[in-house]
Order: C-alpha cells, then sequence, then structure tokens
C-alpha cells in the first residue's frame, strides 16, 4: 500500500469548487489547485497532451478533482463524463490505454439519480470527501452535511458496485487522535476499498485562517501530524484498505509563502508518515517477540519499495531503534514478504 504501480496513471482535470454548496473553513481550491477558472472545451486538449506524454503500457485514469464532480451542472457533468469515456472507448492508437474515470465529491451530492448516470460509464472509484465521522468536527469545520448522510452515501455507493474511496483530514477543528482513528475505522467498515489522508494544511484567504489568527484554532505542527497520521495509516494496513496517498499534492503554491499561512506542509509527508507508521511496526515486533534486545542485533525484512522509508531521513528509525532498545546494531533489508518481520541475533 502507498506505493505507486509503475504502469498507471492518473489524468487529472480540475473543476475548481464547482460543485461545492458552501466554503468549508479550510478550504480555498483555487489556491490549493492552482486554478483559477474551468475552460470545458479545453479538456479534451488536455487529456490529449497528457496521454502523449505517458508510455503506451501505462493504464491510466482520467480523474476530476478539485470540486465535487456530481454537485455540477448536470449538463456539464455529462459532458465531461463523455468526454472521458469517449477516450476509453477508443481503438488502439499507440496511446496509453484509458481504463477509467475517477472523481472526487460529497457525500451530500450522492444519490440515486447520480448513481443512475454514473452507472452508464466506466467509473474506476468515486472519492468521497468525508473529512471526519465526527459530527463535532464536521460542524465546527462547515461541511454542510452530518456523519449520517455520509454513511448513507458510502452505503448507496458500496451497494451499487462501485468502488469507494474515503478521504479524511487529520488536525481539524475540535478533531482529536481518538475521532481520527474513529474516521478510519469508518470508512473501512463502510466498504471504502482505498482511502486518502490529508493532514491539514492552513492556506490564506480562508476562514481557518482567521480562525488561527484569533487563536480559536491551533494549526498542527508537523511532528504532531505524522504521529497521527501515522496511527490512522495503521488502521488502514490493518483493514486491507489501500491507502493512495497522504497529504496534498505537490504544486508551487504549497511551496508558495504568500498561500499558505502554516500546518502540515512538507514535500515528503508522505515518506515521513510512512516511516513513523514502519518504526511503529520494528518496534511491536521487539517488544512482542520476547527476547533480550540489550546488545544484539536485529535484523528487519521489509517489503520492497519500503526500504528507505523503514531506515527513515538520514537514518532516523535505525538510529532509534538502536538507542531504545539498546541494540548492538539495525539491519533493515528489503524482501519479497507483505509484511515486516524480525529476527534478533547475537
Amino acid at each position: 500500500m502507498l506505493e505507486k504501480k509503475k504502469n498507471h496513471r492518473n489524468i487529472p482535470i480540475f473543476i475548481p469548487h464547482m460543485g461545492c454548496p458552501n466554503m468549508c473553513v479550510f478550504c480555498n481550491q483555487r489556491k490549493i489547485s492552482g486554478k483559477t477558472c474551468f475552460d470545458r472545451e479545453a479538456v479534451r486538449t488536455e487529456i490529449e497532451n497528457a496521454l502523449s506524454t505517458i508510455p503506451p503500457e501505462c493504464e491510466v485514469e482520467i480523474a476530476y478533482f478539485g470540486g465535487s464532480f456530481t454537485g455540477i451542472d448536470r449538463e456539464l457533468m455529462i459532458y465531461l463524463l463523455d468526454v472521458a469515456q469517449s477516450f476509453i472507448d477508443r481503438d488502439g492508437d499507440g496511446h496509453a490505454h484509458v481504463t477509467g474515470i475517477r472523481m472526487s465529491t460529497r457525500p451530500d451530492y450522492i444519490n440515486g439519480e447520480i448513481l443512475d448516470i454514473l452507472s452508464n460509464y466506466t467509473i474506476s472509484a468515486i472519492e468521497l470527501g468525508l473529512q471526519s465521522m465526527d459530527d463535532s468536527v464536521l460542524e465546527k469545520s462547515k461541511r454542510g452535511h452530518n456523519s449520517l448522510c455520509a454513511e448513507k452515501a458510502c452505503k448507496m455507493i458500496a451497494q451499487r458496485g462501485f468502488e469507494l474511496v474515503g478521504q479524511m483530514m487529520i488536525g481539524l477543528p475540535a478533531s482529536t487522535p481518538e475521532s481520527e482513528i474513529y474516521t478510519a475505522k469508518k470508512i473501512c467498515d463502510m466498504g471504502a476499498v482505498g482511502a486518502r489522508i490529508y493532514p491539514t494544511v492552513v492556506f490564506y484567504e480562508t476562514e481557518l485562517a482567521d480562525m488561527a489568527k484569533s487563536g480559536e484554532y491551533e494549526m498542527l505542527e508537523l511532528e504532531d501530524a505524522v504521529k497521527r497520521s501515522a496511527d490512522v495509516l495503521e488502521v488502514f494496513e490493518a483493514r486491507g484498505v489501500d491507502c493512495i496517498r497522504i497529504g496534498l499534492c505537490s504544486s508551487d503554491n504549497l511551496s508558495d509563502e504568500t498561500c499558505v499561512m502554516g500546518g502540515a506542509n512538507h514535500p515528503a509527508l508522505g515518506e515521513l508518515v510512512l516511516g513513523e507508521y514502519l518504526y511503529k511496526r520494528m518496534s511491536s515486533l521487539i517488544e512482542q517477540s520476547g527476547e533480550a534486545a540489550d546488545g544484539r542485533t536485529a535484523i528487519f525484512t521489509v517489503p520492497r519499495g519500503r526500504l528507505s522509508a523503514s531506515i527513515g531521513q538520514r537514518g532516523k528509525n535505525r538510529d532509534r531503534l538502536k538507542e531504545n532498545y539498546r541494540l548492538k546494531s539495525v539491519i533493515i533489508r528489503e524482501g519479497d514478504a507483505s509484511g515486516v518481520t524480525l529476527r534478533i541475533q547475537t
């Protein structure tokens, strides 16, 4: 989980804040995506241009992100679905194969009529911006829906056979580590096959920025964001729910101090969170082994693709393990197993 499939690509089409009925306290999609307007006539060309840069052996999804796709004008939504479907249906022409359409939307814009429309297209996944399953957090964040609405939407999506991806946030107003773990568990219980974890970044020109300035809201420190996200990742890993991404996609705006006020903004946030999760797994294995580790060598075997995160930035995890368990040395290597294993030797 969390590793990107080498032969898979998304072509993201951003529809900034379109379809949203209100402005959540944390939201400024124009700053998040870098998009300030939407040109429907440019979508086909944008997809064509993107496809021309993708190797033919790749499988591609067209992804409508940045707004509430199922809340936009029906005619526009169907037009965009038709455009995407035309790439799926066309014969091989030397380009990468477009296999499906994915979209992000809100729970309160899922109903029978919408799902009937979507059933006419090759939909890869419906991603729901759940953010939290704690009603006090939803209210404080001005989401405009409650957890019951979210649960109903998830159930409808799963029952109709669509793949469900639950998006959640860390560090929202009134949120706690306990409520975030609860949200992750609920996402699993409601039938999600995938999840995204977004530690809160505070953008200027949002109500959350005003709340931070007034002291009503305390912005996440990076270390806290990493630990809380790792706890949530542990839930998804244990339940077999694929964590697609941790943190916002990198863009020029995320490194622009005139756009970002503060919060959990780091270019390698996903790697940091995965590293913290793996450190916890390795620590747990030592503690569960029942063997005295003092002065001995711990040899961990980790899944392929996770070696760097397991070692940690500048060897942080290896150093922590050695110090905390008084080990002579720590060896971390890649293997074929799906999980982390441990052998302790003199």
